[in-house]
């Protein structure tokens, strides 16, 4: 018969962290000014990441005021949404010399 120890051993097991690294969807640099060709792409692949390259093609969907379904309601203020939050994103890349308009 195998007999217990009275004192039970406990591990401590440290979680796997991850170091911090450059992200490949993190926001770019502000807009100065120079190079908008390297700055535009960098926000279109950001935007992309976050889902939000789309709104920059899309037509606004129309509903008539009248509509009393409430899919086409939340879809249409969903789509404003998305498309307020992938606007600010485009205005705060700009420098604050630019965005003055």
């Amino acid at each position: 018969m195998a007999t217990e120890s009275a004192n039970p051993v406990t591990m401590v097991v440290q979680p796997h962290v991850a170091q911090p690294i450059a992200a490949q969807g993190e926001r770019p640099e502000k807009f100065s000014g120079n190079d908008f060709k390297m700055w535009h792409q960098k926000m279109l692949f950001y935007l992309t990441t976050l889902n939000l390259a789309r709104f920059l093609s899309e037509e606004v969907p129309v509903v008539s005021e009248g509509e009393t379904d409430t899919q086409k309601r939340a879809a249409m203020d969903a789509w404003g949404h998305g498309d307020f939050l992938c606007r600010n994103y485009i205005l705060n890349g700009l420098s604050d010399t630019l965005q003055c308009v």
